[in-house]
């Protein structure tokens, strides 16, 4: 075994926090050396420098806790997102439409004409053509 992993044994390790800090930082120094903002810079090495402490720390429950915080924030962007995926995969076959009454997002096949429209959270009714 390298020294590298000995080292880390019993240590927290990377995580999704740690590379979204890793990649903020990084973006920060490199616009703060564009601008030419000290403040901006030394920001970006004060989160990196508690990344690496974040990584090397042996109070793994915390940065779990810490983590999981982070990926119930980020949660709600990325399903927005993969939701936007899906409907561009989606386009050719199906019509999405928004129910006037609940917000409830439907998807209806295309090419069938007027079809008679059914919410299944409010089941309100509504008449489009697709």
């Amino acid at each position: 075994m390298n020294f590298f992993q000995r080292f880390m044994l019993g240590r927290y390790g990377l995580d999704q926090l740690s590379v979204a800090m890793v990649l903020l930082g990084m973006v920060l120094a490199i616009f703060s050396r564009v601008l030419g903002l000290w403040p901006l810079y030394t920001l970006a090495y004060l989160l990196l420098f508690l990344t690496i402490l974040r990584v090397i720390s042996r109070n793994i429950p915390r940065r779990t806790a810490e983590n999981q915080k982070f990926l119930g924030l980020l949660y709600p962007l990325t399903r927005f997102w993969q939701g936007r995926g899906q409907r561009r995969e989606d386009k050719k076959r199906y019509k999405y439409f928004r129910c006037k009454r609940c917000g409830q997002t439907l998807r209806v096949p295309r090419g069938r004409g007027k079809l008679q429209i059914t919410c299944p959270k409010c089941h309100y009714e509504f008449i489009r053509k697709t």
